[in-house]
């Protein structure tokens, strides 16, 4: 499909990625207003029209309507948008929905082609400060993956408070490794792990062992080039009319809080129940659209077994609080807090362990992650 047909019509997929980026960048940017900030930045490289041919919206208009509802965003949050083909046309979008004024820090609009331009290399990596005063979230979306530099992109995540929503056009990836014309391209994704991916990938006997060996390599050679460890989670989209993947949606985070809140969005569009124990990825199938969503099926009820197996394991005779459980385990899993909550519910009905609450408050639920909901272990 060519960038000129993708925009006619919006897919459910790409609107579930809109969704996700529209939805997190406000909670994001709202954990780092728990400090003065200068300004908080949302920069898109790759932005399209911000509106298809069909009349729907996409992130540009979506993320921006969540920052103008908010008061304190539309002061704090400059947006950032790029594209060397539809910039004038998102201008021409962007301002039919928000007059100039809507936002105290004026947008920026910019038509530099990505990988060529020397200014938006130099600013992604530019070498971190000990305070970075324009934290920046960063979705990187190209049309295939000619410009995706993994070093560049581990750079800019070095500064405090930036994290990246990389789309990952894995389909394209998986034929480009096996392409020698492409191997410079591949090189730049995978500067240290390309050889062996290369080699690896041939012995893994079915396509979802060789899709999870690139995403595991793609988060090796980040949190090798960065210098500060990174979380990451990734969220697969299925393709429209196959039962094939066709890309992912990668978000890397030095931030604890980061990481808590995307696995919490990704379970909110996940319309699949994904195993996390299997998969360690969330997904969306549109093919699914309309079916029971994963709190209803018997898949969700195995995120619920397998975690309560891990939690009998890790803190068997302890007495702790639901949120300090939380916050140490969920750093080593891809589960999020909706998952806790109803595995230490289904815990506590199934008597493997004990809660009570301290705060004198009358709760219609056995468990909270809070600091009130304390548990025991048997």
């Amino acid at each position: 499909m060519s960038v000129k047909d993708f925009f006619k019509k919006q897919t459910a997929s790409s609107l579930i990625k809109a969704k996700i980026v529209a939805e997190y960048f406000p909670q994001y940017a709202r954990i780092l207003l728990s400090r003065p900030q200068e300004e908080i930045i949302y920069l898109d490289l790759f932005s399209g029209p911000g509106e298809y041919e069909d009349g729907s919206l996409s992130t540009p208009i979506l993320l921006s309507q969540h920052v103008a509802k908010d008061a304190n965003l539309s002061e704090k949050v400059r947006l950032m948008f790029n594209d060397n083909t539809y910039i004038e046309e998102l201008k021409v979008n962007f301002h039919k929905h928000f007059p100039v004024g809507t936002f105290k820090i004026e947008p920026r609009f910019a038509d530099k082609t990505v990988g060529e331009d020397e200014g938006i290399q130099d600013y992604l990596s530019r070498e971190a400060q000990k305070k970075n005063p324009k934290p920046t979230l960063l979705f990187f979306d190209p049309f295939g993956y000619k410009d995706i530099d993994t070093k560049i992109l581990a750079k800019f995540l070095e500064h405090w408070g930036n994290e990246l929503f990389l789309f990952f056009n894995i389909k394209r990836i998986n034929a480009a490794i096996e392409n020698d014309k492409f191997e410079e391209l591949m090189r730049a994704i995978f500067p240290t792990s390309f050889d062996s991916l290369k080699h690896d990938k041939r012995y893994k006997s079915t396509v979802y062992e060789r899709l999870n060996l690139i995403i595991e390599n793609v988060a090796k050679e980040f949190n090798l080039h960065c210098k500060r460890f990174l979380y990451h989670c990734a969220f697969k989209f299925q393709e429209e009319d196959s039962s094939a993947t066709s890309h992912f949606i990668i978000h890397f985070t030095k931030d604890k809080k980061g990481f808590e809140l995307v696995k919490q969005i990704y379970y909110d569009f996940d319309n699949i129940g994904s195993i996390l124990e299997s998969s360690g990825v969330y997904m969306f199938d549109a093919k699914k659209l309309g079916s029971l969503q994963q709190n209803d099926t018997l898949f969700g009820d195995l995120n619920v077994y397998y975690l309560s197996l891990d939690l009998v394991e890790r803190f068997k005779g302890q007495t702790l609080s639901a949120r300090r459980l939380f916050d140490i385990h969920h750093t080593t899993k891809n589960y999020c807090a909706s998952h806790y909550a109803k595995t230490l519910r289904k815990m506590v009905d199934d008597e493997k362990i004990s809660a009570k609450f301290i705060d004198n408050i009358a709760h219609k639920v056995s468990v909270l992650i809070t600091d009130e909901c304390i548990l025991t272990f048997k």
